[in-house]
């Protein structure tokens, strides 16, 4: 039986190469639990390095660079279908300020017919009822 596949949002990424980060624990023995079953959103991955490279500098970024790549991360594009339904997702919570990149995982996440996320933004995920469950399920 082929293992579920999960999503990462910048939160959890963010705090999985951060030692300091208060959830750098919480969010390593998820990544470890799930080994192989994390997907990452190639938008998240530039959201992480502009983040990084603003509170880091470029050094802050190329270390978390040559780290991530190392993992060999299961890097996911978003087509242009998908982009529509980021569209439609925006729209749909306008009033909730959703931020593109979640909208991103979103429509990835019914594509791809995932139900997990795993990310620290509890509330932006947790009002999203995605076309194919009745929720995300949001790790850790």
């Amino acid at each position: 039986m082929a293992l579920s596949k999960i999503l990462v949002d910048s939160s959890f990424l963010i705090a999985l190469y951060d030692a300091d980060a208060a959830a750098y624990e919480e969010v390593g023995v998820i990544s470890e639990l799930y080994n192989g079953q994390l997907l990452i959103p190639q938008v998240v991955l530039t959201e992480v390095v502009f983040l990084l490279k603003r509170e880091l500098g470029v050094r802050g970024a190329v270390g978390f660079l040559e780290r991530f790549a190392n993992s060999k991360p299961d890097l996911q594009d978003i087509t242009v279908a998908d982009l529509v339904r980021v569209k439609e997702i925006m729209q749909q919570y306008a009033s909730a300020k959703l931020d593109f990149v979640d909208c991103c995982i979103m429509a990835l996440s019914e594509r791809l017919n995932i139900t997990q996320v795993c990310t620290l933004d509890q509330r932006d995920f947790s009002i999203f009822r995605p076309k194919h469950y009745d929720y995300l399920e949001i790790l850790p």
